[in-house]
């Protein structure tokens, strides 16, 4: 699937976290792919959200690597990206977390993604991360699987590395 087919079919969509934190530590050919989603939502040829629990896996590697300094910056970075909005956890969001985790068991934050996801009307979800999938309420698309027409694009000639997981 091409950027454009994603947005012909999905005007809405949710963008899990580990989207930006490929652009936010420039990892290619991830990063090209994760500016370019970027570039169209703040075009405003779609519109995306996020739960907040993104902003949380966002800051953690930087907190890890003892970075504090550039949590707020990149906090600040994040929350002025025109067309991406961010779902807080409310209380349906969390029961429906709930039952997607014990149901498909996913990790709690994925299921607040799928689940944030859902509660705002988007259509798919775009992620990397292979242990999700889709349903019929919301169609998974894998950032790795945008990288090959990327790369016909010009964006990126280099193979996928297969350990690229944030």
């Amino acid at each position: 699937m091409t950027i454009a087919e994603l947005i012909e079919r999905h005007r809405r969509f949710a963008m899990d976290a580990n989207v930006l934190i490929y652009v936010q530590e420039d990892v290619e050919p991830l990063a090209a792919i994760g500016r370019s989603l970027l570039d169209v939502i703040e075009d405003g040829a779609a519109q995306a959200v996020m739960s907040v629990v993104g902003l949380a896996e966002i800051v953690a590697g930087p907190a890890r690597r003892g970075a504090l300094a550039d949590v707020e910056r990149i906090l600040d970075e994040v929350r002025s990206i025109d067309g991406l909005t961010f779902r807080p956890v409310t209380a349906d969001v969390a029961v429906e977390a709930g039952i997607l985790r014990g149901v498909r068991r996913l990790a709690l934050a994925d299921a607040i993604h799928l689940s944030s996801a859902r509660a705002a009307g988007a259509t798919a979800l775009v992620t990397n991360d292979r242990r999700l999938r889709s349903s019929g309420r919301l169609e998974v698309v894998y950032l790795d699987d945008l990288q090959a027409v990327a790369s016909a694009d010009g964006l990126s000639g280099e193979p996928l590395p297969s350990d690229a997981q944030p």
